[in-house]
């Protein structure tokens, strides 16, 4: 499986009008994600329900594109299908023509949740366009991955659960490896990392070498001190050395 990196920054920040994503082009390097299904996302016009209006879409990726001399500077969509998939490959069509770098997307309709992923629907976006498409949706270990990857013919995939649930994925393991978590620890502590997002990241990583119980006692913990308590009882981690 081929993977080429490219340097990104997203924009969290609730913007759906071309004219404010204008202002935020010299930041923005990946723009339009359109898979949020949160209910204020949805209400106020942004995230997933993008997709039903393709002209908008297309005239925000055109104005930062338009804002941005680097040819280079990398302006991507993700987003989810329609149940009428004509509509998804007019929609990506659009940002083709626009400028856009490359298209991720998940292939459920803005109403699914954990319904199955429809990897033929993005195998046919694929097949309908000429820049990268990426496939994104339940990849949970790099078997699967793998098996994405073929079926669907994309020129990558994307991770984002399964990621956080083990980021050594990609190296083939199936859970996160003790020295994962070490390296976890290490880097939050010297980069001064919040703690919920610190114990939150651990939780995820945890959550397929720790039973039941010592989920409820790990997931209750509120200090960062009783997080190393915790990790030196259990684990036998040492991190004073």
């Amino acid at each position: 499986m081929k993977s080429d990196c490219m340097q990104t920054t997203t924009c969290q920040e609730r913007k759906k009008d071309p004219i404010e994503m204008l202002h935020s082009g010299q930041l923005v390097k990946v723009c339009a994600p359109m898979v949020r299904y949160s209910k204020w996302a949805l209400a106020e016009g942004y995230g997933a329900c993008l997709i039903n209006n393709p002209e908008l879409v297309r005239d925000m990726v055109k104005q930062v594109r338009n804002q941005v001399e680097n040819p280079r500077f990398s302006v991507s969509i993700k987003i989810r299908i329609h149940d009428d998939l004509t509509r998804t490959v007019d929609l990506c069509r659009k940002a083709e023509a626009t400028g856009v770098s490359w298209i991720t997307v998940h292939g459920r309709t803005v109403e699914e949740r954990h319904q199955p992923v429809h990897y033929e629907a993005i195998k046919i976006i694929k097949e309908s366009m000429s820049i990268p498409v990426i496939a994104n949706g339940d990849i949970r270990s790099l078997k699967e991955a793998e098996n994405v990857w073929h079926i669907t013919g994309t020129d990558g995939v994307m991770v984002a659960r399964g990621l956080l649930a083990n980021p050594a994925i990609f190296a083939g393991y199936e859970e996160t490896p003790l020295k994962c978590i070490w390296d976890w620890v290490d880097i939050a502590l010297e980069l001064g990392t919040p703690y919920m997002c610190f114990h939150q990241h651990l939780m995820y990583m945890m959550e397929k070498i720790t039973s039941r119980q010592e989920k409820r006692i790990f997931n209750a913990l509120s200090s960062t001190s009783a997080v190393l308590d915790y990790l030196t009882d259990h684990y036998g981690i040492d991190w004073t050395s």
